[in-house]
């Protein structure tokens, strides 16, 4: 029998974590002959989400613990996840039940049918204003523009991978990852299915992602797939010189055709500054770069966990009625 394994990244999420594996062992009944494991990755976690956990692992034999020592992040998180996971497919998905787990067994289904990734696409998010969507499409527009790796608009990390790809995806070993850029760089397009789903609110607690964090994201997807930033840097350094030069060139011709000359302080001023702002994001562009080179050469490992299995030894009640 075949298995697939439940990948759940948790940071601080001790309110959500029993009302979430309620509502996974719900909806796993629905699915026959396929055993599950249900993986949470703790990302260091400061509140009682691990202890929780632990509560849950002492009622169902399917759920393991991958401990992180510290907060990596959710990236890493994952990729821990993938690491500890043994089923002949992994799905990820968040603990704040805004990954709703009654698509699960859709993202089986298809699976069993050939699909190799399931992806999903969130049509709405009922916790979100208009501003925050109208500025997630303007990210997804940009990112598309600069980025050589088209990523999807609105296609979270709620996902299905059978193990070919899981193995492939274990394969790589940058330190600042994006899963769904990677995803997106392998992709089969002839064996991906995608479901759509409104994201409901958040059970409990709060986003963990904030405007720098947002940001932070928002340059490190566009980085770490395309140069296209740099190109772009080198006509910001062409537009700036020919504006110099065409600021030059009419200086010249009032002074000595029209014999009109320039007050020349607004000149220079405008002139040195455009330059200088030119010069800077120059910098800022190569500077991103050379700092992902700094890490990566670095070659330190991803993560430091432990990793908690149930007592064998102990017969699980909850697993043996499903």
């Amino acid at each position: 029998m075949k298995t697939v394994s439940i990948v759940i990244s948790a940071y601080n999420e001790e309110t959500n974590v029993q009302k979430l594996h309620q509502e996974l062992s719900k909806e796993l009944k629905v699915v026959k002959d396929i055993n599950f494991e249900i993986l949470f990755v703790d990302d260091g976690s400061k509140d009682g989400t691990l202890s929780e956990v632990k509560k849950l692992q002492s009622e169902d034999a399917r759920v393991k613990i991958v401990q992180l020592k510290r907060n990596f992040g959710h990236e890493i998180a994952m990729t821990a996840g993938m690491d500890y996971a043994k089923g002949d497919a992994v799905i990820f998905m968040d603990a704040d039940l805004q990954h709703p787990p009654v698509y699960i067994p859709q993202m089986v289904k298809y699976w069993q049918e050939g699909a190799e990734i399931v992806l999903t696409k969130r049509v709405d998010n009922v916790a979100t204003s208009k501003l925050y969507k109208f500025c997630a499409k303007t990210f997804y527009l940009i990112l598309n523009l600069l980025s050589e790796t088209k990523i999807g608009e609105s296609m979270p990390d709620f996902r299905l991978i059978d193990r070919k790809y899981v193995d492939f995806l274990k394969g790589f070993n940058e330190q600042d990852r994006l899963f769904r850029g990677l995803l997106s760089w392998i992709m089969p397009n002839d064996k991906v299915k995608v479901i759509d789903f409104v994201a409901p609110n958040r059970f409990s607690g709060t986003t963990k992602y904030n405007f720098f964090k947002s940001m932070r994201l928002a340059i490190n997807s566009i980085t770490q797939f395309s140069v296209r930033p740099l190109h772009l840097a080198t006509w910001l350094g062409v537009l700036g010189a020919t504006c110099s030069l065409l600021l030059g060139f009419y200086v010249i011709v009032e002074r000595f055709v029209l014999h009109n000359p320039t007050p020349g302080y607004a000149t220079i001023v405008a002139a040195v500054g455009f330059i200088g702002a030119v010069q800077l994001i120059t910098l800022g562009i190569i500077g991103e770069y050379i700092g992902k080179i700094h890490m990566e050469v670095k070659k330190r490992p991803l993560y430091l966990a432990d990793f908690i299995e149930a007592d064998k030894n102990k017969k699980d009640k909850k697993a043996n009625e499903q």
